[in-house]
């Protein structure tokens, strides 16, 4: 019986667990790493990658994805957006329910662990969408990193706006409950107000920060009832931040887009519709808080909520455009260009995007550079800088709201369970990568 197989990566600068940086080789076999040194002597034939000049950093886990899969391929789809992860350093990505037929039942669940197995060259999981009638599947169905709560910012049946339907829930069982809180009765009292504008920075307008804080508050306040795990998604407010800075029980975590700490409502005038998502960008001021509370650990991680539209799409006129926009080829420079400027360190960009998302989901032996831990492993270029090219992507949309924007940090070579699925700009597409598990 043959070995498993083996990688070296020499002489790279490795962020160690502790967020200490070394010149060191990391050695793999199979899946796993199994020795970080100054130096190592392979005793077996290995392939190796010269890294010297490069930093290593665990494989980013993007903890929210829009991939489109199944319904909406023409958007997005699990080979695409995994090509896109690739390339990115996205080595593992927890997807949401808002496919079409949604996820919210094992038979969806299966369906979705079915095609990405078959498809992706990262690793995967999907969340279960939360209606008022499916409270045995949120139970039982598994694996899912947790259950998806749409409180606003949506439509049909994944739209849980009630009180009384979200305490239903929280009341029941100890699965992780992640939410997109945004107050649907105040969007739309203010979709009225605002009605017959075109200008789609009306959008932050409408989906205003008092829109965010009412749906936290109240999420909040149901966790803190039933002291049931509960994860903010995509926050995007000042007054989110501030609300958790005085009251964050220890069983809740929050997490911030790239957009939503660089982008902001003058991003209208420069890109227009592109600009357009859900929660909308905010003021200046909400950027700079936003930063503070994930320096200060108010916020835990960052998350893309990648969730592309065709250029087609995003053509149309306000208010008939979809809101979203692409992110997990862009991420992790777009933070590691923020840690050259000295706004944070890179240490801080691997927990934010690697360790602390896999403490909070309980993904076992993800996020560090320790033996005993997964292969999944990006290899970056921090000493050059190049522009976010809209030709260069691999999402399906093949756009990004980031275009022009010269970054450093891009991904050289990606890992994937001791596979190099991505190297100096080809992907190797017949890789797979595995189900997450989580605890």
């Amino acid at each position: 019986m043959s070995s498993p197989k083996s990688l070296l990566i020499r002489q790279a600068r490795l962020i160690l667990p502790n967020g200490e940086l070394m010149i060191g080789d990391v050695l793999t076999q199979g899946r796993q790493i199994v020795e970080v040194a100054s130096k190592i002597a392979p005793t077996t034939p290995t392939q190796e990658i010269d890294a010297q000049g490069l930093t290593l950093l665990p494989g980013v886990i993007d903890p929210q994805v829009h991939f489109r899969e199944p319904g909406l391929e023409y958007k997005e789809d699990l080979f695409t957006a995994s090509c896109a992860c690739a390339k990115g350093g996205v080595t593992s990505f927890l997807e949401m329910p808002n496919t079409r037929p949604l996820t919210i039942t094992q038979q969806a669940l299966d369906d979705k662990l079915e095609r990405a197995s078959n498809k992706c060259l990262v690793n995967y999981g999907f969340f279960i969408g939360a209606t008022a009638e499916n409270l045995p599947d949120l139970l039982l169905a598994k694996p899912t990193p947790g259950i998806k709560i749409f409180m606003g910012s949506m439509h049909g049946d994944l739209l849980l706006d009630e009180e009384e339907a979200l305490e239903a829930i929280f009341a029941q069982g100890k699965r992780l409950i992640a939410v997109h809180a945004e107050d649907q009765q105040r969007i739309k009292q203010r979709r009225q107000e605002f009605a017959g504008i075109d200008n789609p920075a009306v959008h932050s307008q409408i989906q205003d920060n008092q829109a965010a804080l009412l749906a936290t508050q109240l999420a909040l306040k149901l966790s803190k009832k039933y002291q049931r795990r509960l994860h903010i998604l995509h926050m995007s407010t000042a007054e989110e931040a501030e609300l958790l800075r005085q009251d964050k029980p220890s069983w809740v975590t929050a997490e911030v887009t790239p957009q939503h700490l660089l982008l902001n409502t003058s991003a209208y005038e420069k890109i227009g519709t592109f600009a357009q998502m859900n929660p909308p960008l905010r003021s200046l001021h909400d950027n700079e808080i936003l930063w503070q509370a994930l320096k200060d650990g108010v916020i835990d991680f960052i998350a893309t909520d990648h969730a592309p539209h065709t250029l087609e799409e995003k053509a149309q006129t306000y208010p008939n455009t979809p809101s979203g926009m692409p992110g997990v080829e862009t991420s992790l420079p777009l933070m590691l260009t923020e840690a050259m400027a000295g706004r944070c360190t890179v240490a801080q960009v691997a927990n934010w995007m690697s360790k602390a998302v896999a403490v909070a989901y309980g993904i076992p032996n993800k996020g560090e550079i320790s033996p005993g831990y997964d292969a999944d492993l990006v290899l970056v270029n921090l000493n050059t800088y190049r522009p976010v090219k809209r030709e260069e992507l691999l999402s399906k949309c093949g756009w990004s709201p980031f275009e022009g924007w010269n970054l450093t940090g891009w991904p050289v070579t990606t890992i994937v369970g001791g596979e190099i699925v991505y190297d100096k700009g080809q992907v190797n597409t017949q890789i797979r990568g595995q189900a997450l598990t989580f605890s």
